[in-house]
């Protein structure tokens, strides 16, 4: 289980970089339990210390006991993310399958989560966006959609990085669990054609999902509330009304223009017309 595979068409000096990953894995036996930091989707997060180095982790401890397939699939996704070195997303250091638990080993970021978070600054909020949008263009180059960007899977650390975290594991859980389930997280980032599959002739992207996300995730930081008309913990109909059939929130009148326009390209209903990565790294309110 020590190598993997690559495409034959890849050199071999590739190859073994890959399988060097291996050199640096924690045992799990050598890390300690601390505190309980967080738990979101299907899973709870804990802060560990590697008893030998002093060095802070994030374990997370995947519920459930997933029938072979998907916990095949789960630990397949994990190896694509132990490949995923950017430095806007949280690292995936390692993963364990220990007594029918899946468990995977992340940096730990000492900030915590931006959710609640109010920054009406907007160089501070230029800064922190041009953070975020640099990490998915990063997951989007690689053809890694995201499907959950939201405040509380935005963190930072003491030196003011911002990272993304909880990506790539959430697509298979979602698979595996009821999406009314709230351990799936919520719907109020979703893009209305994700909602609503009657939108956009049923199609979903994926990346232009992850777009609109971070257009709600970044209008929420500036005016310090969910930009819909309907509380964020709102039912499932209500947030649908909001988000699906009324016209997507704007800045106010209040911000610069280039902030205004910006939350526009990502708040497109139609998904075709919002920006991509690239396109909104080029954007003057992040340049």
């Amino acid at each position: 289980s020590s190598t993997t595979t690559n495409s034959s068409s890849s050199s071999s000096s590739t190859s073994s970089t890959t399988v060097n990953h291996r050199k640096e894995s924690v045992n799990l036996s050598d890390l300690n339990r601390m505190n309980r930091i967080g738990s979101g989707s299907g899973g709870t997060v804990y802060k560990v210390i590697h008893r030998t180095t002093g060095k802070l982790y994030a374990l997370k401890v995947i519920y459930g006991n997933h029938e072979d397939d998907v916990r095949r699939q789960i630990c397949r996704e994990i190896e694509i993310l132990r490949d995923v070195d950017n430095q806007n997303i949280v690292k995936c250091h390692d993963m364990y399958d220990h007594a029918g638990e899946i468990q995977v080993l992340l940096e730990y970021m000492d900030g915590g989560s931006l959710e609640g978070t109010h920054i009406s600054h907007e160089p501070s909020l230029s800064d922190l966006t041009r953070q975020v949008l640099s990490g998915i263009y990063y997951l989007h180059r690689r053809k890694i959609v995201h499907r959950d960007i939201k405040p509380s899977n935005l963190l930072i650390n003491s030196k003011k990085q911002v990272k993304i975290a909880d990506f790539g594991v959430s697509r298979i859980l979602a698979q595996t669990m009821d999406p009314c389930n709230s351990s799936v997280g919520t719907i109020a980032y979703m893009s209305p054609e994700r909602i609503n599959t009657d939108l956009n002739h049923g199609q979903y992207d994926g990346f232009a999902g992850d777009i609109w996300s971070l257009g709600v995730s970044i209008l929420e930081f500036y005016l310090g509330k969910f930009p819909f008309a309907v509380g964020r913990q709102g039912d499932w109909a209500s947030l649908m009304c909001a988000i699906c059939m009324s016209q997507p929130p704007e800045a106010p009148v209040t911000a610069s223009r280039e902030f205004r326009d910006f939350v526009s390209c990502c708040l497109k209903m139609e998904p075709r017309r919002r920006w991509t990565a690239a396109q909104l790294l080029r954007h003057p309110f992040v340049t």
